[in-house]
């Protein structure tokens, strides 16, 4: 019922009993009844009227103060469903995110690919942390020099650029705490120099988490992500990308072992380049890929002149800094070309130069040869140079097996050293 409706009956009551009062009192006035009893009569009336007026009014606070009583109950039990809905969401989202943390196990535990447990990782956070908003970005640490390299990104605006490939005073932060960090908004933390946020002009952001990848005691990378909003992420937020990134060091330390085993098993332990086997396999692929596409092919045989001298004159150690000086020279003179290279066995490798023709494989074979007989060799105190003997094949000119490939470049190889060694070769 409004407040004010029992008040305006109580006045109209008054009012009306005032009027019949009053013309009471007239007729009685009229009627010259005693002047004395009209006054009497308004006196009444007076008092009738005033208990009225004074019981509205006190009915009236009561009733104001009881609304104001339940109001404030209301808003205490609105507060608190507000509340229990704001909680009952945040459960509702946790449950979500550790629900698909069996979905993440099962997914790192099923491939031991470095860039697919990266991928994984990555937009697992991305999207049940940032609502796939904002940008991650996944770094690797070169255990080595220490530094960072940003591996892989995820961005919700295709035109943010990300300059920050070695890490920012953020990821080197991380990386210097090996401890979590979290900003709730980028210009009222006081850890970092205001002066030193210029660089994120090129990318706005405000608020971010980040979480280091550590596996046993020792620093893998790190997991960030971003928002150009302030408040973004809070401790939940964190307490999940920490987890995530534990399961994730785990998994990733695992990939690196297993691709560092892989690579041991297609690489020479003294020159570090491609062993026979795998390099055998690669280019009966490419030869095929070649043949199909109608591209040229060509294949170098390259031997040291005079290796066993080497060895009986200073030591095999000796002969081994050769061979790796071979393998450094071979990745340098040639590295413009993208060649596949390989110790074929001894002192003899084997050069795979794909697109090339044979006419440029002589002509690139000759600067090689050129090239290492003018480098420089120290071997026990004393200067010397090496000189090699390569050979040159190319397909389709010479043939269309990859087989017969390998054996005419041997042959060649074989001439240029019958001729005097010291040359380049081809039949």
């Amino acid at each position: 019922m409004p407040q004010n409706t029992i008040p305006r009956k109580i006045w109209l009551f008054g009012l009306s009993l005032a009027v019949i009062c009053l013309s009471v009192n007239i007729l009685v006035f009229e009627q010259k009844t005693n002047f004395l009893l009209f006054l009497v009569f308004a006196f009444i009336n007076l008092l009738t009227f005033s208990f009225l007026l004074k019981y509205s009014s006190d009915k009236l606070q009561i009733i104001q103060s009881s609304s104001e009583h339940n109001q404030e109950a209301i808003n205490i039990i609105e507060a608190e469903n507000k509340k229990s809905q704001e909680h009952n969401l945040a459960l509702k989202l946790k449950i979500t995110r550790y629900d698909n943390l069996k979905k993440l196990i099962e997914e790192l535990n099923n491939s031991l690919k470095l860039d697919i447990l990266i991928r994984v990782l990555s937009s697992t956070v991305y999207s049940l942390i940032s609502g796939s908003t904002g940008v991650a970005l996944f770094y690797l640490l070169d255990g080595q020099y220490q530094k960072l390299s940003l591996v892989h990104s995820i961005k919700d605006d295709s035109n943010l650029v990300v300059l920050s490939k070695e890490g920012d005073i953020f990821d080197q932060w991380v990386l210097r705490h090996s401890s979590q960090l979290i900003i709730e908004n980028l210009k009222k933390d006081f850890r970092f120099d205001s002066d030193s946020l210029g660089a994120q002009n090129t990318r706005p952001v405000l608020s971010l988490i980040s979480s280091p990848l550590i596996s046993n005691n020792s620093l893998l990378g790190l997991l960030r992500l971003e928002s150009s909003k302030e408040g973004f992420f809070n401790q939940d937020d964190l307490r999940f990308l920490s987890l995530v990134a534990d399961l994730g060091a785990v998994a990733l330390e695992n990939s690196l072992l297993f691709q560092k085993t892989q690579d041991l098993a297609i690489h020479d332990d003294l020159t570090a380049l491609f062993t026979r086997s795998y390099f055998t396999e690669r280019l009966k692929d490419e030869a095929r890929r070649c043949l199909r596409l109608d591209q040229y092919l060509s294949l170098m045989m390259v031997d040291i002149d005079f290796f066993k001298q080497y060895n009986d004159k200073f030591g095999h150690i000796v002969g081994d800094l050769v061979l790796k000086k071979m393998g450094i020279l071979l990745k340098e003179v040639l590295a413009e070309f993208n060649p596949l290279l390989c110790r074929f066995g001894g002192e003899e490798f084997l050069v795979m130069l794909s697109g090339i023709d044979k006419k440029r494989s002589l002509i690139i074979a000759e600067d090689l040869r050129q090239k290492i007989q003018a480098e420089r060799i120290v071997l026990r105190r004393q200067d010397t140079h090496i000189t090699v003997s390569i050979g040159v094949a190319s397909m389709p000119l010479d043939t269309k097996d990859d087989d017969e490939l390998v054996q005419k470049a041997d042959k060649a190889m074989y001439a240029a050293k019958a001729k005097g060694r010291n040359q380049v070769c081809s039949i």
